[in-house]
């Protein structure tokens, strides 16, 4: 009997204590409910200011470059200008020729710097890439270069000149050499694409002249052995020949040919004028990048401020 009365208060002492753990006030719960009322308005209010806040407070602006010289450029030029607007540059430095592009495409980068637009328009028809360009920079021409020689003056008559083996770059080549008159002409050259048939010819090249033609790449290298070779401006870059032996002279271009070799800045289609994009515009083109350009590359770059055609 004992043990069943025991029992029985057991039962109601918990009965007491679980019940007393799940009861709630009327004050309690006005106290709550107030607590997520001002809860719920402060997420609101964080929400709805975040929808107010204007996208010119993002003051970041992420372009894809190549090394040399267009991230050098970027860095070296471009910071500075941009800073003066309260613009922050990142630069994102790629090897490659694809990546650039499929990261502006995604949304990764706001522009790109590294490529022409021939190059862009062919990306856009063979990845179905949605891009365009919006400000042209600089142009990297193809120069004569020599370590025996201060001018063009000075070349002998049956001095060996090298140029690029390669079908695009030894016309380039041939054709820097009738610009500054080392050749008269290149004959049937667009028929026949003999390098030996222009050697031959007196009236073509009057003045002797042997014409070598070797990988583009290698031409640098092979210069001490050379009385001068045309070099195209990554690679006369690349082995540091502007500081060393600055060009004799480099290619000269009209208008079409301009447009053809100058590398742009590029933006996904749509934000031509956005505020980052004006931004980029007007600092690229500026009298301090140019000057930058001019001192730093002594004409194996060279500025080209136009509108994307």
């Amino acid at each position: 009997m004992k043990r069943l009365s025991a029992l029985i208060v057991t039962g109601a002492l918990l009965v007491s204590v679980l019940t007393g753990c799940g009861k709630t006030t009327a004050n309690e719960q006005v106290t709550v409910e107030t607590q997520e009322v001002a809860k719920a308005a402060d997420v609101a209010g964080t929400e709805e200011a975040a929808e107010a806040a204007p996208a010119s407070e993002d003051k970041v602006i992420r372009v894809g470059a190549s090394p040399v010289p267009h991230a050098d450029i970027l860095d070296n030029a471009l910071k500075a200008e941009l800073a003066k607007d309260g613009w922050t540059l990142e630069t994102v430095v790629f090897e490659d020729y694809v990546l650039p592009n499929t990261s502006l495409e995604e949304g990764e980068l706001d522009a790109n710097y590294f490529q022409t637009l021939g190059y862009m328009n062919q990306q856009n028809a063979d990845a179905g890439l949605h891009l365009v360009a919006i400000a042209g920079v600089h142009i990297e021409p193809m120069g004569i270069y020599s370590q025996k020689y201060a001018s063009l003056e000075e070349l002998p008559d049956g001095a060996e000149i090298g140029i690029p083996n390669d079908p695009e770059n030894t016309e380039r080549g041939l054709n820097l050499l009738v610009q500054k008159g080392l050749l008269t002409g290149l004959g049937d050259f667009a028929n026949d694409k003999s390098v030996d048939n222009i050697v031959a010819n007196e009236e073509l090249n009057p003045r002797g002249f042997k014409i070598t033609t070797l990988e583009a790449a290698s031409l640098p290298l092979a210069l001490p052995d050379l009385d001068a070779a045309t070099i195209n401006g990554n690679y006369a870059l690349g082995a540091d020949l502007p500081s060393k032996y600055p060009a004799l002279d480099i290619e000269e271009f009209d208008e079409e040919t301009s447009v053809r070799r100058t590398n742009f800045f590029v933006v996904k289609e749509g934000n031509e004028n956005s505020e980052k994009s004006q931004a980029l515009i007007k600092a690229i083109q500026s009298d301090a990048v140019k000057q930058y350009i001019e001192e730093t590359y002594k004409g194996s770059v060279i500025t080209s401020f136009i509108d994307p055609q």
